[in-house]
């Protein structure tokens, strides 16, 4: 049994193929407890030796998008209501790596922390689907974020860095910081300023060696022209609150498409159509 009692938080929306392989990927190196918060859905749970208990949320959405930023609380306040000290978000798209979950609960780093570990994302499944125990040949992790040896942990200054597909925190940070804000509805932005707000609240970033996680594949969700409203709506708030526009890259993407006009120079973004 950990020193910690841990809690892996997944947000899912009809994504129940890739978070069965995140189950059987947990099995190798389980936590005490798994929520799995439906966003609009139920998901199908099939049967996974060494199963990790589950308790399930639902949380229902709008015409915003999937609230991303509530079920990712919702989840938070069901894994410390059931007991958590360590709660370690995973997204549904990421199998963990052999010791994603010890390697959290023995990064040591005191409260307030932010703890992220690597992220590769692998190429489209090979015949069979991915195997579980060689998904480190498939992929390197991410090349724009640090990826320590294993037992490393790395503080971290650059908290633009941090990202919502996997991190830890412990309840007592995560009771601190106030968790995400729920302005944020559909995909972009509200993980940037929970890392933001975090860091104004005194909280400090760590990349922990050895938690590595897995994305699965799937077509980028940024080039959907359907999410333009939700990415729009979501840059616009956080230039609100921060000042500056996140997602640039994303925004340049939409504006290359005709979907939206995009004049940072102007504080111009506006949706097209």
């Amino acid at each position: 049994m950990n020193a910690l009692r841990t809690a892996v938080v997944t947000i899912t929306h009809r994504r129940d193929d890739h978070l069965h392989r995140q189950r059987l990927g947990l099995a190798t190196d389980p936590p005490e407890l798994h929520v799995i918060v439906g966003m609009d859905d139920t998901p199908e749970l099939r049967a996974v030796a060494g199963a990790v208990p589950v308790r399930s949320v639902s949380v229902s959405g709008g015409e915003g998008g999937l609230p991303l930023a509530r079920a990712r609380n919702a989840g938070a306040a069901a894994a410390i209501d059931a007991g958590a000290d360590l709660l370690i978000f995973l997204d549904v798209d990421c199998v963990p790596g052999p010791q994603l979950v010890s390697r959290y609960t023995a990064a040591g780093v005191p409260a307030p922390a932010l703890l992220c570990g690597p992220v590769a994302y692998l190429p489209p499944p090979p015949q069979g689907g991915y195997p579980l125990d060689g998904l480190d040949a498939l992929a390197p992790p991410h090349p724009a974020r640090p990826a320590p040896a294993p037992g490393d942990v790395v503080a971290e200054d650059r908290f633009e860095l941090f990202w919502s597909l996997s991190f830890a925190t412990t309840a007592e940070t995560w009771a601190h910081l106030g968790g995400f804000h729920e302005a944020y509805s559909g995909y972009g932005a509200e993980d940037t300023d929970f890392a933001l707000t975090s860091r104004a609240a005194g909280a400090t970033l760590h990349w922990v060696g050895g938690a590595e996680a897995y994305h699965q594949h799937h077509p980028p969700t940024r080039l959907d022209p359907d999410r333009a409203p939700e990415i729009v709506r979501n840059a616009t708030t956080f230039h609100r609150r921060h000042g500056y526009w996140p997602m640039r890259d994303w925004l340049l993407d939409l504006a290359a498409m005709g979907l939206v006009r995009f004049d940072p120079a102007h504080d111009l973004l506006r949706l097209l159509g």
